[in-house]
Parts: C-alpha cells; sequence; structure tokens
C-alpha cells in the first residue's frame, strides 16, 4: 500500500513511521524550504541534506516518481519537493494524507486517492476528506472522525512539563532568521537563541531546545521559529512525540477502517488455526471422536 502524506514536519513524521512500521509504503512532500521546528524527528531535513534518520527509518530526498518507487521498494521513506502535489497523480497512492497543519484546507480534495485524510483542523469528513483526525492535545487527541471535523485552533500551545506558550520561541521580526543556539543546548530564560533583522529572539523559560529552524528561512513577526522543553530529557530531542504518535495511531486507524485491509485476517487466521489445533491434539494421543463437527 502506497501513502502519500503532504507535510513533512514533526507530526507528520511521526504518521509515516507508524505506517513505514505496519508495512506501508510512504512518500512525504513539503516545501523546497521547509519550516519545520523539530528538526531532528522531521523528514523534512532529506530535503536539506538529501537523506535523514528518525529512529532508525531512512529518508531519502527524490527527484521523481521513479526515484521514489526505489526508495519506498529498498524500505526506505521517500521524501519529494512536492507542496501542490503535482506527483500524486503519477504516483497513484492508495492514500493520501494531508498533514500540513495549516489550520486550514489547503487544497486537499476527496479523490486526489481512493482514500484521503485531513491532519487537524480545517478538515472535514465527508466533505472534503473522507476522514479527519484530532491534532488537540487533551481526551480526544487521535480521534478519527469519520462524520465532522476535529476541534478549531486555538492558537494556544499544548501544556509540556506545566508550560505551553511561554516554552515556545517565536520570530521577533519579518527577515531572515540566524539561529544562535543548537538543538539539544540548554538554556535559561533570557537566552538569545536567535535573531532576526538585528532582533533577539529570547527563551523565556529554562530547559532544552528541542526545535529551531535552520539558518537562511525567511520568517515573519510572531511566526514559530523554536521550542524549548522544560523537561530537559536528552532522549526527547531524536524521538517523536506523544503528540506525534498518538495522531500516527489515529491515521493508521482510519486507513485499515477506510480500505478494509484487514477485514480477512480474522477468518483467514481462525482457518488456520483449527487444523493446526486438531493436528496437535491428535498428535498428543487425545480421544478426538467427534471433533470434525467442531471444526
Amino acid at each position: 500500500m502506497l501513502v502519500y502524506v503532504r507535510g513533512a514536519g514533526d507530526i507528520a513524521t511521526g504518521i509515516a513511521l507508524r505506517l513505514h512500521r505496519c508495512g506501508m509504503q510512504v512518500v512525504m512532500a513539503d516545501l523546497a524550504v521547509p519550516t519545520s521546528i523539530r528538526r531532528t524527528v522531521c523528514f523534512s531535513e532529506a530535503i536539506r541534506l538529501g537523506e535523514t534518520t528518525v529512529e532508525d527509518v531512512r529518508g531519502v530526498l527524490c527527484a521523481d516518481a521513479a526515484a521514489v518507487r526505489a526508495a519506498v521498494a529498498a524500505g526506505d521513506v521517500a521524501v519529494v519537493v512536492d507542496a501542490e502535489a503535482r506527483m500524486a497523480p503519477e504516483l497513484a497512492p492508495d492514500v493520501l494524507v494531508d498533514a500540513i497543519l495549516a489550520k486550514k484546507n489547503l487544497g486537499t480534495t476527496r479523490g486526489m486517492a481512493p482514500v484521503v485524510i485531513g491532519v487537524g483542523p480545517g478538515f472535514t469528513a465527508p466533505v472534503d476528506v473522507d476522514a479527519a483526525v484530532e491534532t488537540m492535545r487533551g481526551h480526544y487527541l487521535g480521534r478519527v472522525y469519520y462524520k465532522g471535523s476535529p476541534i478549531a485552533n486555538t492558537a494556544i500551545p499544548g501544556l509540556i512539563g506545566g508550560y505551553a506558550g511561554e516554552r515556545v520561541l517565536r520570530a521577533p521580526a519579518d527577515g531572515v532568521f540566524e539561529p544562535r543556539v543548537r538543538i539539544g543546548d540548554e538554556v535559561h530564560a533570557g537566552t538569545v537563541c536567535g535573531e532576526v533583522a538585528g532582533k533577539a529572539m529570547v527563551a523565556t523559560i529554562d530547559g532544552v531546545v528541542r526545535g529551531l529552524l535552520q539558518a537562511g528561512v525567511t520568517v515573519r513577526r510572531g511566526m514559530k521559529s523554536g521550542d524549548v522543553d522544560p523537561r530537559c530529557e536528552a532522549a526527547f530531542i531524536r524521538t517523536t512525540s506523544d503528540k506525534a504518535s498518538a495522531v500516527g495511531g489515529g491515521v493508521l486507524e482510519a486507513i485499515l477502517h477506510l480500505t478494509g485491509a484487514l477485514a480477512d485476517v480474522g477468518s483467514a487466521r481462525e482457518w488456520q488455526t483449527v487444523p493446526e489445533a486438531v493436528a496437535t491434539a491428535a498428535a498428543s494421543g487425545l480421544d478426538l471422536s467427534g471433533i470434525e463437527e467442531f471444526a
């Protein structure tokens, strides 16, 4: 099964890992200059570096559909520069997932693939997608909507380590972003973590830099450009978040539900298991008279 994922940021990468580990072939599409923050757990880094590895899964940059097919056949995640999903018709995916997380639909429609899934606010099932997956932290995180929409964007970051908006680093001006720290660095309230147009982007809490834009990205004032994690756990820097995993689980459910990929697995297992159990019992010398009726 081939799944085309629009977006290759941290949530999209969490989705890709879940699908890849279940045996699906995954291609991810993003901008030529990605704006992912948590770059150590984003397959979008393959666009900048040519390839990247997230939790032992390799993502490779592919120039065309032929390269995509070769990459997924080799067991890798294929990454393409294709913000408009123009390559999707040529690849003819079984499933298309919109995980851009733009808080609105940027052009995904039912009919782009046999199954179309939207992630986060901006999608309504079964209007523009076949299913939508909740991204809001809390009780409904990862829930699949086959009718309806995820919770509208509140513009309030989720609570992590007791902090919400305080942990987010935002661009202080319009211009070109220049980092002053690296992902994984320990910072304190007042640490200058980046600059834009000569203005400092300053941490407001103590913690570890969990995410940061790469140098040279054009930003606008107030744009999310970094993330400080107050929990200070080094392992969290290179592993997908609980949120990404939960959303990935929701997408996996939606794919299996809508494609019916496992519809015959239960009956097939029962058909195989009963004769095996009978043969094992017979070999042990048990009286199996009348077992034919049960079998």
